[in-house]
């Protein structure tokens, strides 16, 4: 089919319409994921996570939005969906920071080793390519219309290197269900990976878009989600990391008792770009400030790949300061040299001040797994890093999101936060 109009594309999703759905999302450190590694102690994997955030970020070239933190060294969470007709399985990261779904594709001589069976969209009898003169094709990035060929592509560059290239198509996108009925996405644009290289790991099959793009996930997904998502993040203990939920449409709906709002702002981007206005530490309430030519003043991204919370130079001073004044423990250094503001402490419930978030409209007040991570046996560490000095974009992180049930809603433009004990969920 040379040419594919947007209204077929979209239209396409009514057949799950009407209804809410929840699939899982697995912590790449997870016993369940396929990136567990049982020989790595819970510190050997919270530096990890740690060095992925900061060097995510430290190699995005801060004007360049194309090559977002998000996008570096793959994210914290991963999704199990499956492509083509029958459906095939594959294991993706999750990534609210990027607005398109793509995987590696057999047969892929340029490709980074995958443990996983690659998927060949030959054995898809819903598979078909997508030409440059179809009107979805602008639609998927730069370099989408090559000299050389008819075909539609995509080309991500990431900032440490990496890269992702390959074919623009479209197939069928199955998610699992926790009712245990899945659910079919017919005619979704995808990347079709046939040259990636970096530091992908070699059990991850690609990347799955969340962001606000149209030919995000969520995007496709049109009236069958209603513009929404929501997920709950289980906090990352010492001794078993959970897996959280990611649901859609009727089911990620965030609201009830303790439910605080914040409004979505837009750019030239998949990013979710909100408005932090202060965050108090105890009774100091420190005004947050920071050059942004971001719309409506937005000034931080909410992203759930990124570990660490980034902070403008100045104001991660002062905030780490008014923490260390505010804490009765001894200021030492982060055994791992990651972070500035720790402390030596063996206990976990150590007298700590209130930390409240002060976003536009709503005010989170977090608790003390949301500030503090444990990098030694008798140190934490503040789960707070200073953005570059020049143009740095500063990112709300995972740590900071733990136990909140968390939705976004792109019909209403609001970001939702209701406090939830996630495990349990």
């Amino acid at each position: 089919m040379a040419i594919l109009s947007l209204l077929l594309l979209f239209s396409s999703a009514v057949v799950a319409v009407d209804y809410g759905f929840t699939v899982e999302l697995i912590h790449r450190d997870s016993p369940n994921s396929p990136l567990f590694n049982p020989s790595e102690t819970h510190y050997h994997r919270l530096t990890n996570a740690l060095r992925r955030s900061i060097s995510r970020h430290a190699a995005a070239p801060a004007a360049d939005v194309a090559e977002a933190p998000m996008y570096n060294n793959r994210g914290e969470y991963l999704m199990k969906l499956s492509l083509g007709t029958p459906p095939f399985p594959i294991m993706a990261i999750a990534d609210t920071g990027s607005d398109i779904v793509w995987s590696q594709c057999a047969p892929c001589t340029r490709c980074y080793t995958q443990s996983a069976p690659m998927f060949d969209p030959r054995k898809s009898a819903t598979y078909k390519q997508i030409l440059c003169s179809s009107p979805i094709c602008p639609f998927s990035g730069t370099d989408s219309c090559p000299v050389r060929s008819d075909q539609c592509e995509y080309s991500i560059n990431y900032g440490d290197g990496s890269h992702s290239r390959g074919d623009i198509a479209v197939d069928t996108v199955t998610l699992g269900s926790t009712s245990g009925r899945p659910v079919a996405f017919p005619w979704t644009v995808f990347g079709c990976g046939r040259d990636s290289a970096g530091t992908f790991n070699a059990n991850v099959s690609g990347i799955v878009g969340l962001g606000h793009g149209v030919v995000s996930l969520v995007s496709q997904m049109g009236a069958a989600t209603a513009g929404k998502f929501s997920y709950c993040l289980a906090s990352i203990g010492s001794d078993s990391i959970r897996s959280s939920k990611l649901s859609f449409g009727a089911n990620a709906v965030v609201a009830g008792a303790g439910t605080v709002s914040t409004p979505i702002y837009t750019a030239d981007g998949p990013f979710y770009r909100l408005k932090l206005e202060a965050m108090s530490v105890g009774n100091n309430k420190i005004t947050f400030s920071t050059a942004s030519s971001s719309p409506g003043d937005a000034n931080i991204i909410i992203d759930s790949g990124t570990t660490v919370t980034l902070l403008p130079p100045d104001f991660y001073a002062d905030f780490g300061t008014a923490v260390s004044d505010g804490i009765n423990l001894e200021r030492v250094r982060d055994p791992n040299q990651f972070l500035d503001f720790c402390f030596q402490s063996t206990a976990d419930d150590f007298d700590a001040p209130s930390i409240t978030v002060h976003f536009e409209g709503g005010d989170v007040k977090l608790s003390r797994e949301n500030v503090f991570i444990r990098m030694a046996d008798d140190v934490v560490c503040l789960a707070f890093v200073s953005a570059p000095q020049n143009g740095g974009v500063s990112i709300y992180g995972n740590i900071l999101q733990t136990n909140f049930l968390i939705g976004y809603d792109t019909q209403k433009m609001a970001v939702s936060f209701r406090p939830a004990d996630c495990a349990a969920m």
